[in-house]
């Protein structure tokens, strides 16, 4: 069965950070601090989601303050950092909004992240992932994480679902 048969009945997303929401990269600057990028077209979609009642919940084993500052930014409550345990972290976030698997579209890139994507009805990956996700991920996106590959996995289940509406007054 395509993974794209499954999209209607997704009604939350998982997502890592590090890979995902970025490239990967991490930018050490003169001061000693370091410094991501994230990427708008991901922020818009995110946005554009929890508008239209999409749970979405972020578990990282990183914990950036800025990271932190942005998801807020963006309106997301559900961010478990410094996740030692990720499923254990997965479970919280299902209980808390009474989801089941086959509610959840989870997006990560390394290895730490195969436990959520297993407990997932889609599991995806952006290209830059590790050989081992890849290989069990139900969709691959076209698009490198940190360049819009959440925005590819949120934009195709709303619009398959109808609600993807074009809104050109939101800023992200």
């Amino acid at each position: 069965m395509s993974y794209k048969n499954k999209l209607k009945d997704i009604k939350a997303f998982v997502f890592d950070v590090d890979g995902v929401f970025t490239d990967g990269s991490v930018y050490l600057l003169p001061d000693g601090n370091m410094s991501r990028v994230m990427n708008v077209l991901d922020g818009y979609a995110v946005v554009k989601a929890i508008k239209n009642n999409y749970k979405i919940a972020i578990i990282t084993g990183g914990d950036d303050p800025m990271v932190k500052n942005r998801l807020n930014y963006l309106g997301i409550t559900d961010y478990y950092p410094k996740s030692p345990n990720k499923l254990k972290d997965l479970e919280d976030f299902k209980k808390k909004y009474a989801l089941e698997k086959e509610d959840l579209l989870c997006m990560g890139d390394d290895v730490s992240d195969i436990c959520i994507l297993q407990e997932s009805q889609i599991s995806t990956c952006p290209p830059n992932a590790v050989a081992e996700v890849k290989a069990m991920a139900d969709y691959i996106s076209p698009i490198f994480g940190g360049k819009g590959a959440v925005r590819d996995v949120i934009e195709q289940v709303m619009k398959i679902q109808g609600t993807w509406i074009i809104d050109d007054t939101q800023s992200v």
